[in-house]
């Protein structure tokens, strides 16, 4: 994609809905210091893994389709808390009515479908439980980002990553950027002190001209919540607009590190139109390395501002060079020693995706189960949680002092459809 300013963030996330056809997966070189993106290898696949998938909303069906298309899986149970959703999605994907769950409670019985993986595709607050009873059944598990809403969530999910590994399961957490080979390349060079020393960092998450996701009042219960990313204004449903837009340059950014924060100072708004949920949709932190070096994250709502013209962009600066990290546009390393000109994926939306879909399908067949996406989840989903939370209280806020805190965000579920 190379989106103009008008680019909202609802069109990002559900920009593949609108596509009449997906395109031929492919398994890709991961890395090579060139200007063009590396050619394409035409996937082999063997045997077909039996999958279930929990959530059928937009990017559940749409995942859902993407797996079909790969080739090597085989649907067995679909379920969704609205039994619908459920039924249309498992009819596209030829799952029996039978096979097709609702209600709160239909994630176990995916899980005891008779599937070998799961694809995890809900509101975060559910993920941590959900995913722990997929581990506990012996499954392999595909989850979307944020893995959760809080503290205790987030440490639950690192764990589950080593149980995984420890029962030779694989337990992929789908980030998009760190599968893109020019961005694996620059991180390479990052690592290899091709900037010379870290100056700063600069990141933008959402950027103007989109007014944050519809945020209508609750009802008698949460059930209206649940649907269309209005989730994404609860805090404890959701982990908030940071958590689920920003956090895709802010995974990017600890990868290229290599490390997380140490604190964040911030401050933050809710500037969308008559907001209901909790959640801040502006932000203005600067978040602390453990070196010194300060990192600077913006977003926001609203009309376009000339300080915040893109979104998903990270400027890391050193003092021999500089490199670029973006989810839309070219990324390189600019100066120094070792230049590199990168380049850009056109779609790393489908394209990441389409990729991890892959790398699960392989690692499962192949046995490899180190599972690192669920380690990093750990770092990345904690630095959004600490800048959210600086920016709630107004304050400085270390790393340390919110692991101590170890606040868990509940939910009310009374009301809903078990």
């Amino acid at each position: 994609m190379n989106p103009p300013n008008h680019f909202s963030r609802r069109k990002f996330l559900g920009t593949a809905l609108a596509s009449s056809a997906v395109a031929s997966v492919v398994s890709t070189v991961r890395s090579r210091a060139a200007d063009e993106a590396p050619a394409a290898v035409p996937l082999k696949v063997g045997r077909k893994i039996k999958v279930g998938q929990v959530g059928c909303g937009g990017r559940g069906s749409w995942i859902a389709d993407l797996f079909k298309q790969h080739g090597g899986y085989e649907f067995v149970a679909v379920a969704d808390y609205f039994a619908e959703r459920a039924e249309k999605t498992g009819a596209a994907l030829g799952v029996a009515k039978a096979k097709c769950f609702s209600g709160l409670s239909g994630y176990q019985r995916v899980i005891e479908s008779g599937i070998e993986a799961i694809i995890l595709e809900t509101p975060p607050y559910f993920f941590p439980g959900h995913a722990a009873a997929a581990v506990e059944a012996g499954l392999h598990v595909y989850m979307a980002k944020p893995v959760a809403v809080d503290v205790p969530g987030v440490l639950r999910i690192g764990a589950l990553g080593k149980t995984a590994t420890a029962k030779q399961r694989v337990f992929l957490v789908d980030y998009q950027i760190p599968t893109d080979p020019f961005h694996i390349e620059i991180r390479k060079r990052i690592v290899e002190g091709g900037l010379g020393k870290l100056n700063m960092i600069y990141s933008s998450g959402k950027y103007g001209n989109d007014n944050g996701f519809s945020d209508p009042p609750p009802g008698a219960s949460i059930e209206n919540r649940l649907v269309d990313f209005i989730w994404c204004n609860d805090d404890a449903l959701g982990c908030g607009y940071i958590g689920n837009f920003d956090l895709h340059i802010i995974d990017a950014v600890v990868w290229a590190l290599g490390r997380r924060p140490v604190s964040a100072h911030a401050m933050g708004g809710r500037f969308r139109g008559d907001p209901h949920g909790d959640a801040l949709d502006t932000y203005v932190v600067t978040y602390a390395m453990d070196d010194g070096v300060a990192w600077s994250h913006q977003s926001a709502v609203g009309p376009v501002n000339d300080w915040l013209k893109m979104a998903l962009e990270a400027s890391i600066q050193g003092s021999g060079a500089s490199a670029r990290l973006s989810y839309f546009q070219r990324v390189y390393v600019r100066g120094g020693a070792m230049h590199y000109p990168g380049g850009k994926q056109d779609d790393m939306y489908k394209g990441g995706a389409c990729q991890n879909i892959s790398d699960f399908y392989q690692n499962v067949l192949a046995g490899n189960c180190g599972n690192d996406t669920a380690e990093r989840s750990v770092d990345s989903t904690l630095t959004c949680i600490l800048g959210r939370e600086a920016a709630r209280r107004k304050t400085l806020l270390t790393m340390d002092e919110l692991l101590k805190e170890n606040k868990r965000l509940e939910v009310d579920l009374k009301g809903l459809k078990a």
